[in-house]
């Protein structure tokens, strides 16, 4: 038998090429929407519970859920200029979504992982229009020089960009032995 009858064609290779990165953007825009959701229903949950600069113990006297309003962006940099910070996520997110669907490239790992960062930005960009700000409230004491409050959308960009971090260290310390 031939190589060539054991190959597939180059239609073949393109068009199942196609059906995986169909599949990997759909596995994307769903991890994408429920962070989204989750990262929303939090927000909410917060705003309609927890009155605007008060505090409940969850797990004294570590965890907190404290509610407050980022007017700025990251670390609360930029007070007021929040609108921006929409903007410029808007823009990134975008970009990032053209760059998953153009790239052959990715592997499944990246999907998932930009999925969270992206369900997670976009949640932050949707507290901004729907709030005026950001609903931030998770509130960790006791950790030497850290005050920061943060939210869930803060902790599914973070659980999206340190796999992708590591394991692109990973590849790289692979590649360069």
């Amino acid at each position: 038998m031939s190589q060539q009858a054991n190959s597939n064609s180059p239609v073949q290779e393109k068009t199942t090429d196609l059906k995986q990165r169909r599949a990997s953007m759909l596995l994307f825009a769903g991890i994408a929407l429920l962070v989204l959701l989750a990262s929303q229903a939090s927000s909410y949950l917060i705003n309609e519970n927890i009155p605007l600069g008060n505090s409940v113990a969850v797990l004294d006297p570590s965890l907190y859920f404290t509610h407050i309003r980022n007017l700025g962006g990251v670390f609360g940099m930029a007070q007021g200029k929040g609108w921006l910070f929409a903007v410029f996520s808007f823009a990134l997110l975008t970009g990032l979504v053209v760059y998953l669907w153009r790239s052959s490239s990715l592997q499944r790992y990246e999907y998932i992982c930009f999925g969270f960062v992206a369900g997670g930005g976009f949640s932050n960009v949707l507290d901004r229009l729907v709030y005026g700000s950001v609903v931030d409230f998770i509130d960790v004491r006791g950790i030497p020089f850290w005050h920061y409050i943060f939210n869930t959308a803060d902790v599914f960009i973070h659980v999206g960009l340190w796999p992708l971090l590591i394991f692109s260290l990973i590849a790289a310390r692979h590649n360069n032995q």
